[in-house]
């Protein structure tokens, strides 16, 4: 399959990481061509657990840290913090950063699909109301990240709000039942066979 060549824009996602000490991508190889956009969310037990939400938009991933993962209930608004841009292979990651490093932890492969934004998705980053549709393993229909302008937790990131939109998909009163799921959608592991090294590896999304 036609590879396309790796993305400018990642020198902060590389100035923060030792690639000689990580297994993370560099984003110097290039990925699978894909007539369609991709997604992918990994759950990253690092200092505190949360759920690492991407979206592919020019040629890297758009990320967003979720602090307490995301949820189908359209009244239940998740914290999901902006974060440097990754590299597309980024979302065939699963395995384990070391201690001291960049986001040191476990990673896992918890969610992949394609999205869809709902109009012109480089405007609505800017203005700050991104409307979009997923259709992944975990999570399907409308979704919404809306940046937080009066932000009450005074921090120099730029956070966002992970919301789920009223649809077919939706489950009010679901808070968190939808994380309770411990299997990578990529490999069957759970985080601790990730962490041990144990179990298959993940099946490829991204470097096809």
């Amino acid at each position: 399959m036609r590879k396309v060549a790796s993305a400018p824009g990642l020198t902060t996602y590389r100035s923060k990481r030792d690639f000689a000490q990580t297994s993370e991508p560099s984003g110097e190889a290039g990925v699978a061509h894909s007539n369609r956009l991709r997604f992918v969310i990994q759950k990253h037990a690092a200092t505190r657990l949360h759920y690492d939400f991407r979206l592919e938009l020019d040629g890297v991933f758009r990320s967003w840290a979720v602090t307490r993962g995301p949820s189908l209930d359209p009244h239940d608004k998740r914290l999901a913090v902006e974060v440097e841009d990754h590299p597309l292979a980024y979302g065939d990651f699963e395995g384990t950063i070391p201690k001291g490093q960049y986001g040191g932890g476990t990673v896992q492969l918890w969610d992949r699909g394609y999205w869809e934004p709902e109009g012109d998705a480089s405007q609505m980053l800017r203005k700050g109301d991104l409307k979009f549709r997923l259709e992944g393993k975990r999570l399907r229909g409308s979704w919404v990240l809306v940046r937080m302008k009066n932000d009450k937790y005074k921090s120099k990131r730029s956070n966002w709000l992970l919301i789920k939109h009223h649809d077919d998909f939706e489950k009010e009163g679901d808070k968190d039942a939808l994380l309770d799921d411990d299997k990578s959608v990529a490999s069957g592991r759970t985080m601790a066979e990730i962490a041990a090294g144990k179990g298959r590896k993940p099946r490829a999304f991204m470097l096809r």
